[in-house]
């Protein structure tokens, strides 16, 4: 089977380079030709092993079994031997230097070929293999994974809603000290693929991973970081007098002494990344209370329909998976929300837990907007690589947007949610909204997760410094300390998905809701002419 699937793919990369070529209109010059006769085999090749490989995943991370990682690892080495073939790499490089004879739709493909190869370079087959079979791993152990409070399982929506509304100080450390136990499991395997990583994006010339993944911003490590420094610097006075604010406010809730640096088990969210609950006159979770988790993404979907677009397909709603296993079954699945385009074409769909309140309300929208997001550029004249998005922040910034329009008054009393005579206290809703989905957030997307990644990555911090920098960057950055000391048998760090399945991606949720906001103020004012407090 294995030999089989090389030969395929030889046959397939040789008609790549030496197919005749369609009939072209005869203004374009050569190079332009073959370019367009080598992309549309390229563009064909990638959606093919790019649907195989989708589906394998999607399997892979909705029914956690030895079975299905093996399937994924072998879809995913063939999708990486097709992009990181050198052969496409050399093609690729060659057309490249004729750039200014070619279109700049024909450049950007081009781009996006070497950025794909750089995933997984054949010029190294077996550092490819070894990363594919470790990012394999990785989700396994990460997806299979059984959280235990006291001895008895746990999901990861009873640590959030245990985080949001306990009042127990020592419950509240033991759950949050429970939100931690994966860390050590994942640690060995992510600093194997920290050096795998880093491998692959040198092959392709790049210094390390983190430099590769901002090239799609065509951005150096360093201008990434400045931007995202520069960012906090602009809200640090906001921020300070948050932060004052919130420990005052948690202070006076459990009966404490107010602290220097808000203590992690305070807050409502595993990360402190967000500050959710502290404000009780925007707390809106008691009108989700006995509506049923379809609902919820029914009324999503409804948000973009009254919009004019299309409804979705029936396929999404018979292949998603969007709500928290039964606690019956024996099936693990990945608990954290995404939406897929799997074929690039219109088999869309989204992986959830939804449960009825409102932050499974929020995400609802965010995750359709990504979904409605791959229907807009699924068009022929949008060449199958570049169905991408124009850059991850801005696929971001479109989920975030609409999550926050989901959020305000005026749409949730029209959905129903809020009484027609409901009456906002408006400074509320705003603090609320700064706490629980933007500020605070900005320094854990801004400060903590890009600037430990890039650590890593970019300066190979060791193994055994992990932790410490990881709570350095905690306290300087966000004001937050731990409950009790975390040593380096901890690996906190890990326990954040994106950390062991998109690394060097979060600054893409800084950039989106940095662009979210600029958005909004856009409509508010310029299209619905209402202040964007409204």
């Amino acid at each position: 089977m294995h030999a089989h699937k090389r030969s395929f793919l030889s046959h397939f990369l040789l008609l790549l380079i030496l197919s005749p070529s369609p009939t072209i209109a005869a203004t374009k010059s050569p190079v332009q030709e073959r370019a367009d006769r080598f992309l549309a085999l390229a563009n064909a090749g990638y959606q093919a092993l790019y649907r195989v490989n989708s589906e394998a995943q999607w399997v892979a991370v909705t029914d956690v079994t030895p079975e299905h990682d093996a399937a994924a690892e072998a879809t995913g080495k063939a999708y990486a031997a097709f992009n990181g073939n050198t052969a496409i790499i050399n093609q690729t490089s060659e057309l490249l230097t004729h750039e200014k004879e070619l279109s700049e739709l024909t450049v950007r493909q081009l781009k996006q070929l070497l950025l794909n190869a750089a995933e997984g370079p054949m010029t190294n087959p077996d550092l490819v293999a070894k990363r594919v079979a470790a990012e394999t791993k990785q989700a396994s152990l990460m997806n299979g994974f059984e959280f235990k409070l006291n001895g008895q399982k746990i999901t990861t929506n009873q640590i959030d809603d245990k985080l949001e509304k306990s009042t127990d100080l020592a419950e509240r450390k033991a759950v949050w000290e429970a939100s931690k136990q994966i860390g050590p499991t994942l640690k060995e395997n992510l600093v194997a693929l920290r050096d795998l990583r880093n491998g692959v994006a040198k092959e392709m010339k790049y210094p390390d991973y983190f430099a590769l993944e901002v090239a799609a911003y065509g951005m150096t490590t360093d201008e990434m970081l400045k931007m995202l420094e520069d960012w906090m610097a602009t809200l640090r006075p906001l921020y300070l007098q948050l932060h004052t604010w919130a420990k005052y406010k948690l202070a006076e809730k459990f009966h404490q002494p107010v602290p220097k640096k808000i203590p992690a088990h305070w807050i409502g969210n595993r990360w402190a990344q967000e500050w959710p609950g502290l404000v009780e006159a925007a707390n809106i979770d008691k009108y989700f209370e006995g509506r049923k988790p379809e609902w919820i993404v029914r009324t999503a979907e409804q948000f973009y329909t009254g919009l004019g677009f299309p409804s979705l397909p029936d396929s999404f709603w018979q292949k998603s998976d969007l709500y928290p296993v039964p606690p019956n079954e024996k099936r693990k699945k990945n608990t954290h929300a995404s939406c897929w385009h799997v074929d690039l074409e219109h088999d869309i769909r989204s992986l959830q837990s939804i449960e009825p309140n409102a932050r499974w309300f929020f995400t609802a929208h965010h995750e359709l907007g990504h979904g409605y997001y791959f229907k807009a550029y699924t068009r022929p004249e949008v060449p199958y690589l570049l169905r991408i998005g124009a850059a991850p922040g801005f696929h971001e910034g479109v989920g975030e947007l609409i999550s926050l329009a989901s959020s305000q008054v005026p749409y949730l009393q029209s959905r129903g949610v809020l009484p027609a005579d409901f009456k906002p206290d408006k400074t509320a809703f705003l603090l609320d909204d700064a706490l629980a989905r933007s500020i605070p957030f900005i320094y854990f997307s801004c400060g903590v997760m890009p600037h430990w990644e890039a650590d890593i990555y970019a300066c190979n911090l060791p193994p055994d410094q992990w932790n410490a920098r990881w709570w350095k960057y905690v306290s300087d950055f966000q004001g937050v300390e731990p409950p009790s000391p975390r040593g380096e048998e901890f690996c906190d760090a890990a326990t954040k998905t994106h950390i062991n399945d998109n690394p060097a991606y979060y600054y893409n949720y800084a950039f989106a809701t940095v662009f979210k906001f600029q958005l909004h103020d856009y409509i508010a004012r310029k299209i619905l002419h209402q202040p964007p407090q409204s």
